[in-house]
């Protein structure tokens, strides 16, 4: 459920997000478009029928999305559907400046879609002296581990923690562990490791 927790955040909180999607000339394309409604099944936005948008969602089926405010962002990447008109009327209610934009029947423009199989990432750098990131995950699709860990062969030097920006490797223990909820991804403790068994996933 943990996914849920920044899916919510995502849709009340930020609200507005960035997609992208393939053009037609092949090149990466965004626009801002509101995160409406979620529930379990996942997150739900609308586009009108006649936009290049609506027919890149159509054809491809998948897309990313990102989303910031207060230095806190969301990022989900997944499958799409089109749900027709489902959840419209609840879109709307939830999001009552859209019948000032489609006032009366003018809202049969619309269709919905539904985010459903994704994984992503919450990061926060509003503390900057300890960051937040966690996994995303919702629907059928498992949340993806990033970052880097540390192998055998450690020799417990630290290294990697006089180096770390965030402090967020326990030396404690060897071989140390990097905290990846805190982690900023910068490759340093990588670079610095005299026995190389610090190691980037993926």
């Amino acid at each position: 459920m943990l996914g849920y927790e920044y899916i919510k955040v995502l849709v009340e909180d930020i609200h507005s997000a960035t997609i992208a999607t393939i053009g037609a000339d092949g090149h990466p394309q965004t626009r801002i478009i509101d995160m409406m409604h979620y529930d379990e099944e996942g997150v739900y936005f609308l586009t009108a029928k006649g936009k290049a948008f609506y027919e890149q969602l159509m054809a491809q089926g998948y897309i990313a999305v990102s989303a910031t405010k207060n230095k806190s962002a969301v990022s989900l990447r997944g499958k799409i559907k089109n749900i027709g008109k489902k959840n419209l009327d609840i879109m709307f209610k939830k999001n009552p400046y859209m019948k000032d934009i489609y006032p009366d029947d003018t809202k049969d423009a619309l269709e919905v879609f539904c985010i459903y199989d994704a994984q992503g990432e919450f990061f926060d750098i509003s503390n900057p002296s300890s960051i937040v990131r966690e996994s995303i995950a919702i629907g059928n699709e498992e949340a993806v581990q990033t970052g880097y860990y540390v192998k055998e062969g450690c020799i417990g030097c630290k290294m990697c923690y006089s180096v770390c920006p965030q402090k967020c490797i326990d030396i404690s223990v060897v071989p140390v562990v990097i905290h990846q909820n805190h982690c900023l991804h910068c490759g340093r403790c990588l670079e610095s490791c005299p026995k190389q068994c610090i190691r980037k996933r993926g």
